[in-house]
C-alpha cells in the first residue's frame, strides 16, 4: 500500500493516459468508442492519435463487432463505454465474436456500480460482473484504485485474450503506490488477521481498510484481501482464507446473489466450509450522491464491521468458544 498521501481519485481517470503511455512505447493500439470518450477518458486517446481512434456512436454492439474486426487484423483493440451498456447491450456480441473465439479485445466498462449516482437507476450498473463471469475465457478484473486500474490496462494490453475491467466514476482513495504490480489471478493480502476475512473489490477495497481497522481496536483482528480479478478467482486464497481465519465476509458494489459473494460461497462450500456474510447490494438503487446511496444501501464501513462481528460469533458460537 502507498505510504505517501495521495488525492482521491476516479479509476476511469486511468484509461487515456495509459493507452497513450502504451502507444508510446510502441505498442500497436487502436481505441473504438461509443461516443462516450470524454466521460471514460478515451478520448484523450483521440488527441494524441486520431487515426487509431473510431467512434461508432450510440452503437455498442457495433463497437464489439469493429473491435474484432481490428483485433483480428492484428491491433490490440480497446472498446469503452458506461458499464450499464457494456455488457448488456451487447452481450450477443460479446459471448460469440469475443468470449468463444478468443478474441484479443479489451472491454473498459466506466462509470459501474451505484455510485455513479445522480444519473439513476437505469444509470447505475449492478449486473455487470455476473454477466461477463457467466462467460468462459474472460478476463474480469475490478481494480481497488487508480494505480491498481492502470496496471490492469497495461496487463490487458501486454496479454493476449479478453478482458473486461470495470473502472468508476466516484473519486475514491489510492491505496496502492507506483511500485505496485498487478498479478491476474492473485489476491493481494492487503492486512493479515486471524478472526476473520473480508474479501473486497472496486471502491470497497478501501472501505474494508477501514473497517479492519475498526475492528482490530475492539478486538476483532481481520484479513483484508483484494479481489481484484474477479474471473479467474483466486481460489487458493480464498480456501487458505476459510481455512486460517474461519470466517469471510464479502463486499461488492454489485448484486450479492450473483456476484464476488456468489463466487466467494462456491468456493467456500466446496472445500472449508465457514461461517459467511455479504455486503452489497439486494435490489436496485435511486438517483442520489455517490456517499448517499453508499449509505443508505448499506455500502460502509460501518456495514462491514457489523457483518464481521456477526460471523465471527457465529463462528464462535459453532466451536464452543463464545
Amino acid at each position: 500500500m502507498t505510504t505517501v498521501e495521495t488525492p482521491p481519485a476516479a479509476t476511469r481517470e486511468a484509461l487515456g493516459p495509459t493507452l497513450i503511455g502504451l502507444a508510446k512505447e510502441g505498442l500497436d493500439i487502436v481505441v473504438v468508442d461509443a461516443d462516450l470518450g470524454k466521460s471514460t477518458t478515451a478520448r484523450k486517446f483521440k488527441d494524441e492519435y486520431p487515426d487509431r481512434f473510431f467512434s461508432v456512436g450510440i452503437a455498442e454492439a457495433n463497437m464489439i463487432g469493429v473491435s474484432c474486426g481490428l483485433a483480428a487484423a492484428g491491433k490490440i483493440a480497446f472498446c469503452s463505454t458506461f458499464a450499464v451498456f457494456l455488457p448488456s447491450r451487447c452481450f450477443d456480441q460479446i459471448r460469440v465474436s469475443v468470449a468463444q473465439t478468443g478474441m484479443n479485445v479489451k472491454m473498459v466498462a466506466s462509470h459501474a456500480g451505484i455510485s455513479v449516482g445522480p444519473d439513476g437507476i437505469s444509470a447505475q450498473a449492478i449486473e455487470d460482473l455476473a454477466l461477463m463471469c457467466s462467460l468462459p475465457g474472460v478476463n474480469v478484473i475490478c481494480p481497488a484504485d487508480v494505480v491498481e486500474t492502470r496496471q490492469a490496462i497495461e496487463f490487458a494490453a501486454k496479454t493476449n485474450g479478453p478482458f473486461y475491467i470495470r473502472t468508476g466514476r466516484a473519486k475514491i482513495p489510492v491505496i496502492y503506490g507506483d511500485d505496485y504490480v498487478f498479478e491476474l489471478g492473485k489476491a493481494d493480502v492487503l492486512r493479515d488477521g486471524s478472526d476473520a476475512t473480508v474479501i473486497a473489490v472496486g471502491l470497497l477495497v478501501s472501505t474494508a481498510i477501514e473497517a479492519a481497522e475498526t475492528l482490530a481496536n475492539e478486538g476483532i483482528d481481520c484479513r483484508v484481501l483484494n479481489m481484484a480479478t474477479v474471473s479467474p478467482l483466486d481460489e487458493a486464497a480464498i480456501t487458505a482464507a476459510a481455512r486460517e481465519t474461519g470466517a469471510i465476509v464479502t463486499a461488492e458494489e454489485h448484486l450479492i446473489r450473483t456476484g464476488v459473494s456468489a463466487m466467494v460461497s462456491q468456493v467456500v462450500g466446496r472445500t472449508v466450509p465457514v461461517p459467511m456474510g455479504a455486503v452489497g447490494l439486494d435490489g436496485y438503487a435511486e438517483s442520489g450522491s455517490p456517499d448517499e446511496l453508499l449509505e443508505k444501501y448499506g455500502l460502509t464501513a460501518d456495514a462491514i464491521v457489523e457483518e464481521v462481528k456477526s460471523v465471527v460469533a457465529r463462528k464462535r458460537g459453532a466451536d464452543g468458544t463464545s
